[in-house]
């Protein structure tokens, strides 16, 4: 896969970021090696997990996903030719959000022991800590960058607001400032991106990786019926927007996936592609013929036409 520039980054990835949530979920040990070693035949060289996961799963405690990417790179050799990126401040059991000096550096330290590795290239506050200043999360992270153990930061689920002041306090502090934000988005979900966040990584200039860019699986094509919807790993989110709107996007998807002889998902994610506020949506897969939808997605182009009514039926 020809590779592009993560935001306003050195970091060079596929246009496909994979979601590594699914390790140690719904995929074990063995069962992630394979497909770790499927995607980076494929050419996807980027991942991006967090400490939480698979922390809520099948009694785990936390930092099973990171374990399984350093076991794999470790094995691989391949340290080298990845770009990883993980997350920190979600609740590890410790007492809920936390993005302290005190926190992050705990959780940095607990990361690269699990990923075997000296560095991060991307580390994101997961979620915003109102409570913490930017300026001591901005300066944990200026030390990190420091000691060479993190390249880049990012930020996901900030309000705009406090996403624009943590980046304003970086300008007038002299401290690293966010280059990645992670929202939510795709074509059922597209408010936690469109509007003033977007507003907001315009103005500074942020490089957007969107997460759920299937919408946990509506936008494949496999929830036909609302028996299918019941029966979903992802109930919650499935039912939620489970809707007459996303039926009709669905209809949509699927009609311009039988024109190009291609899935849904593979639409989908084109959607996403040729967004010009998007610069690598991320994805997961449990199986491997499920990465077929990947490769056709980044050779698919959309027409006009096309791109006009999906962001018509999805507006």
């Amino acid at each position: 896969m020809k590779k592009i520039a993560l935001g306003n980054t050195q970091l060079k990835i596929s246009p496909i970021i994979f979601g590594g949530n699914v390790f140690g979920w719904t995929l074990n040990e063995k069962e992630s090696f394979k497909m770790l070693d499927a995607i980076f035949e494929l050419g996807i060289n980027c991942i991006d997990t967090a400490d939480v996961y698979s922390r809520w799963y099948n009694g785990n405690t936390g930092g099973e996903s990171e374990k399984i990417i350093g076991k794999w790179m470790k094995e691989r050799g391949n340290r080298d030719m990845m770009v990883i990126c993980t997350k920190a401040g979600m609740d590890m059991g410790q007492g809920g959000i936390d993005i302290s000096e005190k926190h992050l550096k705990k959780s940095i330290d607990d990361s690269l022991n699990r990923l075997q590795t000296d560095y991060v290239d991307l580390y994101y506050a997961h979620k915003d800590d109102e409570s913490t200043p930017p300026e001591e999360t901005l300066g944990t992270f200026k030390k990190l960058i420091n000691e060479k153990r993190v390249r880049y930061i990012g930020a996901s689920n900030f309000s705009s607001e406090r996403l624009r002041q943590s980046l304003l306090v970086a300008e007038e502090n002299g401290l690293p400032a966010y280059t990645v934000y992670q929202p939510e988005y795709n074509l059922v979900e597209r408010s936690k991106l469109e509007g003033a966040i977007e507003e907001v990584c315009n103005d500074f200039n942020l490089g957007v990786a969107t997460y759920f860019s299937l919408a946990s699986g509506l936008l494949t094509g496999k929830y036909n019926s609302q028996e299918a919807v019941e029966n979903s790993s992802r109930t919650d989110y499935v039912k939620k927007h489970w809707n007459q709107k996303t039926r009709s996007i669905i209809h949509a998807v699927t009609e311009i996936a039988k024109n190009h002889s291609v899935s849904p998902a593979a639409v989908s994610l084109a959607w996403l592609l040729q967004n010009p506020r998007v610069t690598a949506p991320i994805v997961s897969a449990t199986k491997k013929e499920h990465l077929d939808a990947f490769a056709q997605a980044v050779n698919l182009e959309l027409s006009n036409s096309e791109m006009e009514t999906l962001n018509n039926i999805s507006a």
